[in-house]
């Protein structure tokens, strides 16, 4: 759940990274959040309740996934390819600092790779 408020508390960030877990919970509780108020739209007759949530969670989701493709140092254009995405979206993140920014699980960490393969 702390994962998917602090999605909503950075709406609109679309720099630095995002972890996998960070990225999974928001999805999950993105979609827990949505059937419910889809339910309780159905249930109370007023299906503009589920667009109004829709409307407001797009940005805060797009953001993330935008974190999230930089946490594997690609691009956010990467988004639009519709499998690759997903691959991505499953795969670890760069550990230590990349292109986009320091590493959200270990932020004090900052591995060399260019020098550790030599």
């Amino acid at each position: 759940m702390k994962w998917f408020i602090k999605c909503l508390r950075n709406y609109a960030t679309f720099s630095g990274r995002a972890s996998r877990s960070e990225y999974w919970y928001f999805v999950l509780f993105n979609l827990i959040f949505g059937i419910a108020v889809e339910f309780i739209s159905d249930m109370v007759r007023m299906p503009i309740l589920y667009s109004i949530y829709a409307v407001g969670v797009l940005i805060p989701g797009i953001a993330v996934g935008v974190r999230r493709m930089h946490d594997v140092n690609k691009s956010a254009w990467f988004l639009l390819i519709p499998f690759y995405n997903l691959v991505l979206a499953c795969t670890e993140g760069t550990r230590g600092a990349n292109d986009y920014g320091m590493d959200p699980i270990n932020p004090d960490v900052d591995f060399d790779f260019e020098n550790a393969k030599q």
